[in-house]
């Protein structure tokens, strides 16, 4: 009797294979400004989670005795207040650890709001065509059409100083972008031959979605996110410079810009300087990080 067991697979080669999350790793190893935007934003991170445990003061805590003091290397500072204090004397450092959590959450909610909005119309726009995509485009170039700071800031002057509302006015007026990113990369893949051939064997509309299209999106979608969400902390802190963020008792680096500026022309720069600092440093960190992001993430730009 002729023996037909199969010969033994060698798997060496597979088994050697490393994972996604592997891969990822080293090419990140590999880029060190992606490193560099990665310890960054984790700092950032760890500030705004662990507030009250590493910031050597309360934020809101006034001390009359010890009102405009320069950071400590000055002549006149204290090394228990090591980047100064402001008119009221409230602890710089400590002002900006938690301006951390404002920063973050308008952030990390608001790209999310914008990513879930624009997603879902442009996936309709884009995979349904006909009416729905000329209604929905029409809606989403019109808010292009408008300018979007002053769109912002007209709307929270007239909805009121709220984290909330700063949240959800960026993620809204933010969506049409990833709306018109989600629609172009969805008639792109609509006529890939792998799209067609699951069309052409009878699979569903959502089943095509899910499996076909949704899982290509990831990559352009989450690498514009993280560029929004830099551009949403600059946007954010300008709107508290305006005073139209967050309450004045919150502290944010925006409002500490704020009340710096009432402060610059009576010779207390340390004021505005370090939250200008944390700012530009926190969105420089997305910026490289996201930078590596679109290069992994997108085939045609991967580097080799």
């Amino acid at each position: 009797m002729t023996d037909l067991a199969l010969p033994p697979t060698d798997l060496t080669g597979l088994e050697k294979e490393p994972g996604a999350l592997v891969r990822l790793w080293r090419l990140l190893l590999r880029d060190k400004a992606a490193l560099c935007g990665l310890a960054i934003i984790a700092t950032v991170v760890v500030m705004a989670l662990f507030s009250p445990q590493l910031a050597p003061h309360d934020p809101l805590a006034q001390d009359l005795r010890a009102t405009k003091l320069p950071p400590a290397w000055h002549a006149r500072g204290s090394w228990e207040h090591l980047l100064g204090t402001d008119k009221l004397g409230r602890d710089q450092l400590s002002r900006i650890i938690y301006g951390a959590r404002v920063s973050l959450t308008v952030g990390l909610f608001g790209a999310t709001i914008a990513l879930a909005l624009g997603m879902l119309a442009g996936l309709l726009s884009g995979y349904l065509g006909g009416w729905v995509d000329s209604a929905l485009m029409s809606v989403v170039n019109l808010l292009l059409s408008i300018p979007y700071l002053v769109v912002v800031i007209v709307v929270a002057a007239l909805l009121g100083r709220s984290l909330l509302n700063v949240i959800l006015l960026f993620g809204i007026t933010a969506s049409p972008l990833f709306a018109r990113v989600t629609r172009g990369e969805v008639l792109r893949l609509r006529s890939a031959g792998y799209v067609e051939s699951a069309i052409c064997v009878g699979a569903r509309n959502g089943r095509v979605l899910r499996r076909h299209i949704v899982p290509n999106l990831i990559g352009p979608l989450v690498t514009l996110a993280t560029f929004e969400m830099s551009a949403m902390i600059f946007y954010e802190a300008g709107l508290g410079f305006l005073g139209l963020s967050v309450p004045p008792d919150v502290p944010s680096w925006g409002n500490l810009l704020a009340v710096g500026r009432e402060s610059l022309m009576a010779g207390l720069p340390w004021l505005t300087t370090y939250p200008g600092l944390a700012i530009a440093i926190t969105a420089l960190g997305m910026n490289l990080f996201g930078d590596w992001l679109r290069d992994v993430l997108d085939p045609r730009l991967r580097r080799r």
